[in-house]
């Protein structure tokens, strides 16, 4: 399966031919037919952000390619951010220039490959001392500086009518401006999807729901490939790969050590937890930024998808959890911090949904080290038995972390160098900014081209073109086009990641588990009695979403 050596070519419409492979179906059953018993120049262990980067930029540079997911694509931290591609305001005030460029450069990439999932959000830092106009307006003037010809519009000055105008909910009381200013905002489980597909039109082969066991080395002692186990069926098999890439996010240190128990763990996670309301609490279009909290942090008041979403915190955990949650005093801290900048104070029942995830920091000399010696950049390692491990970084970084992984990999692989493309390789569902063919309905726009698709399967039945639930944008035949399309398979896979239900509310997702679960049982041949299990499962877990008052 591996592909002959050569240059892959870039045509106009980012599809990297040459030496590239076939594009693969985006189904399960042959994915997993392909993984068994397979031998890849480049096979990823873990389908968040970093990993499907990666399978991206090794498939698009021509390597027979594998990915294998032991949960969902997204499953973890990737579909939990704050949905903003950003270059970090916060990271200037720590003089931390060169990651800023590094992502205001990303940022731009992102909005120009996946204008489908990303694009412009204006934010206003709402002013109430005389001081903060020359301190914030220089920041951000500097912010628009670095962006360079990549910036989405320039920073202005705002007068305090001019400010209500635009956030007509903002706390009026000794308002005297504000600074508006651009950034990037996306969906980030939907991205995470479209670059799983993007990977399989390179002809990749990417699994969810195969669990890694162990690392396979070879009698020199270095890793040759992994022992992994599909979790559906319960039968294990053997991946064979020229080099292995350990892109577990928070749990990198778990394959760290199964390669070489002696390594100090690096990862430390930090919690952020973020609130959703629903949208009369910001009835304008922009977002506010509160420039500092009660412990220093920046503080996000975010439209999306017709809802707010308010984050977030950082609260370091003593260990990487699956499905973490917030904490009492953190969820008390957003309230608290985001009812200083509007004029409706948001209390614990206006919460439509609370969401958590885990960020991994890194600490370069393990995590015995010195606390200042963690960092907010990634991180390529390779152990001396050949592991690559990619770690650190953030969401709008993932194409660079990418990049800079699969180099190492490839030297390790003993491939050779080949160029990286993914700086103009279109994601999939890519239509361009101001195409007709968009989608006017917030929840088709994520689908970009492939939104007409969408329409079909809703227009299949009666109960497909029925909304899933008061409160909810989608229609149910997203259910069963994500069964088909999307390598969806199980009813959080759908609610939470497929569509975002769970996120923008979750006892309207919980409501609709029922014939959600018999749609998504009919696309995958289950029976009755799997699809009330199933609906079972999801409400137990929509419950840890749902903020009790």
């Amino acid at each position: 399966m591996s592909a002959s050596a050569g240059t892959s070519r870039h045509t106009p419409e980012g599809r990297a031919t040459g030496s590239a492979l076939e594009p693969r179906p985006f189904v399960r059953e042959s994915m997993l037919a392909a993984a068994d018993g397979g031998s890849f120049d480049v096979l990823v262990v873990g389908g968040g952000a970093t990993g499907l980067g990666v399978a991206v930029d090794a498939a698009s540079r021509g390597c027979s390619t594998c990915l294998l997911e032991s949960h969902d694509f997204a499953k973890g931290t990737s579909s939990r951010s704050t949905k903003l591609v950003h270059g970090g305001v916060r990271y200037l005030e720590q003089l931390d220039i060169a990651l800023v460029l590094e992502a205001l450069r990303e940022r731009g990439i992102m909005h120009e490959n996946a204008p489908h999932l990303v694009h412009d959000l204006p934010f206003i830092v709402p002013r109430y001392a005389w001081w903060e106009a020359p301190f914030y307006g220089a920041g951000l003037k500097l912010y628009d500086l670095l962006a360079g010809k990549r910036n989405l519009a320039p920073t202005q000055f705002l007068s305090r009518d001019d400010t209500i105008s635009a956030i007509p909910n903002v706390a009026r009381e000794s308002l005297l401006g504000g600074v508006r200013y651009h950034d990037g905002q996306f969906d980030d489980a939907r991205m995470a999807l479209s670059l799983a597909r993007t990977a399989a039109g390179q002809g990749a082969v990417l699994v969810n729901g195969v669990h890694v066991d162990a690392l396979a080395k070879d009698a020199a002692g270095m890793v040759c490939g992994v022992r992994a186990t599909d979790m559906e069926s319960g039968r294990s098999f053997e991946v064979r790969a020229k080099v292995v890439v350990n892109a577990c996010g928070i749990f990198a240190d778990g394959l760290r050590k199964a390669d070489d128990p002696g390594q100090p763990a690096m990862i430390e996670p930090a919690q952020g937890v973020h609130l959703v309301l629903d949208r009369s609490f910001l009835a304008g279009r922009e977002a506010i930024m509160v420039p500092h909290t009660d412990d220093g942090r920046v503080l996000f008041v975010i439209p999306w998808h017709d809802c707010v979403v308010v984050g977030t915190t950082d609260t370091p955990m003593p260990e990487a959890q699956h499905e973490p949650r917030a904490l009492p005093e953190e969820i008390d801290f957003i309230l608290r911090n985001a009812a200083r900048y509007l004029e409706r104070d948001p209390s614990r029942g206006d919460v439509r949904s609370v969401f958590a995830g885990q960020r991994p920091l890194v600490h370069e000399g393990g995590r015995d080290g010195p606390t200042k010696s963690i960092s907010r950049t990634h991180k390529v390692v390779v152990s001396a038995s050949g592991l690559v491990t990619i770690v650190g970084g953030k969401w709008t970084t993932y194409r660079k972390m990418a990049e800079d992984t699969v180099a190492r990999a490839l030297d390790v692989a003993g491939i050779g160098t080949r160029p990286c493309v993914t700086e103009s390789l279109r994601i999939d569902g890519y239509l361009p900014a101001g195409d007709p063919a968009m989608p006017a309905e917030d929840w088709l726009r994520v689908y970009g081209s492939s939104a007409p698709a969408v329409r079909r399967t809703c227009a299949e039945s009666a109960s497909y073109g029925t909304t899933m639930a008061s409160g909810l944008p989608y229609m149910m035949g997203a259910v069963a086009y994500a069964a088909r399309h999307e390598m969806a398979r199980s009813l959080d896979d759908c609610l939470a990641r497929r569509t975002r239900a769970l996120l923008l509310d979750a006892r309207a997702a919980s409501a609709a588990a029922d014939a959600a679960a018999a749609v998504l049982a009919k696309e995958l041949g289950r029976d009755a009695a799997w699809a009330r299990d199933e609906a079972d499962r999801f409400r137990t877990l929509a419950a840890r979403y749902i903020l009790e008052h």
